[in-house]
């Protein structure tokens, strides 16, 4: 094992022992007794955005004053409203601000679900004293930041990468996030690849959560349907129905399989060898969607050939014509055997002309 494989596992599981214990005790007194649990801890107030700008209000010369990578976040499918307040939550994130991280969840009704850990923290008050015990204990060299956001103040679907000194290992999500109508956010739940970041497989089993709360969704109509319709597509094993949902210089993307196919008719080539393999396939249904008009995401049940694995995240962006231009799947594939995550690598491949 490399030194920089030892390190990675190592501390990659303080994620994982984190969130676990968390979701067990639900209280500080428990996380304290773990040993995550250090004095509170001020930082800055957070950066406050103009609307519909890249820039906090007040400042000139492009300086944005956050905390992490300016200018990485791709806006072109949300509202100005739910790009200002991500960027605000990832700012006060990336300053460990527990206080301002926390007026970003709605109070009365907050669920924080991890996918890939099935680890499930269903109130406010679990949230806040996770955080409370954790965030003063990293360094200030951990960031946490978007690089792209598709939805809506309804709901939308967040790109986001955590630095490596937060949980030991670099995590790219794609989470879906529901608001209510209050702007405050409801559900988020983080779906990451372990295979990617070079974590330890999540034993999936018994304890893994049964209720994701899907019931609660707030999705625009046109992302709803768009969703149903291209899962139904995958579903069936049909790839000419499925690309007939798409734009004709689409983009398709599985994080997890390290895959991008671009055009309708090398997206059509690639899901008639694909469909019958990926865990969004064949068997595999819509469980929950979120977005806007411009698009959002969708979580799906995971195709019976993909067991342990329980459910995956795609993220869509629409054109003026309701049309998919980009197409972003993820999943854990820590839980496919490795010659079955090398296949579905291979998928992209062409066949041989002869």
């Amino acid at each position: 094992m490399t030194d920089v494989t030892q390190h990675v596992t190592q501390h990659a599981t303080t994620r994982r022992m984190l969130l676990r214990t968390g979701a067990a005790a639900g209280a500080a007194a428990a996380l304290g007794a773990a040993g995550v649990f250090t004095a509170d801890t001020s930082f800055a107030a957070d950066t406050t955005f103009a609307a519909g700008t890249s820039s906090p209000a007040g400042t000139a010369g492009g300086k944005t004053g956050l905390p992490y990578p300016p200018a990485v976040v791709d806006t072109s499918h949300c509202t100005p409203e739910v790009a200002e307040l991500l960027r605000g939550f990832f700012a006060a994130k990336s300053r460990h601000d527990v206080p301002r991280v926390m007026s970003y969840f709605s109070r009365a009704n907050t669920i924080y679900i991890d996918a890939n850990l099935g680890t499930a923290l269903m109130s406010w008050q679990q949230v806040n004293d996770l955080f409370t015990a954790y965030f003063p204990k990293v360094p200030a060299t951990a960031l946490s930041y978007p690089v792209r956001i598709v939805g809506d103040m309804r709901s939308a679907a967040v790109e986001f990468v955590d630095t490596p000194p937060f949980f030991g290992a670099e995590l790219r999500a794609l989470s879906p996030i529901v608001f209510d109508g209050q702007g405050k956010i409801t559900r988020w739940v983080d779906y990451w690849d372990g295979r990617s970041a070079l974590t330890p497989a999540t034993v999936i089993g018994s304890a893994y959560p049964t209720d994701f709360k899907d019931s609660e969704q707030n999705a625009h109509p046109a992302v709803v349907e768009a969703a149903r319709a291209l899962q139904a597509a995958f579903a069936a094993g049909d790839a000419a129905a499925a690309v007939g949902l798409m734009s004709a210089d689409v983009v398709v993307e599985d994080l997890s399989a390290h895959t991008r196919v671009c055009g309708r008719l090398q997206a059509q080539r690639y899901y008639a060898r694909a469909l019958g393999r990926l865990p969004y396939g064949t068997g595999a249904a819509v469980l929950h969607a979120e977005g806007g008009r411009r698009g959002g995401g969708y979580e799906w049940s995971a195709a019976p050939g993909a067991a342990p694995l329980r459910r995956g995240h795609t993220c869509i962006e629409l054109d003026d014509a309701g049309r998919v231009s980009r197409l972003t799947v993820i999943y854990d594939a820590n839980q496919l055997s490795y010659p079955a995550y090398q296949s579905l690598v291979g998928l992209a491949a062409e066949a041989p002309l002869s």
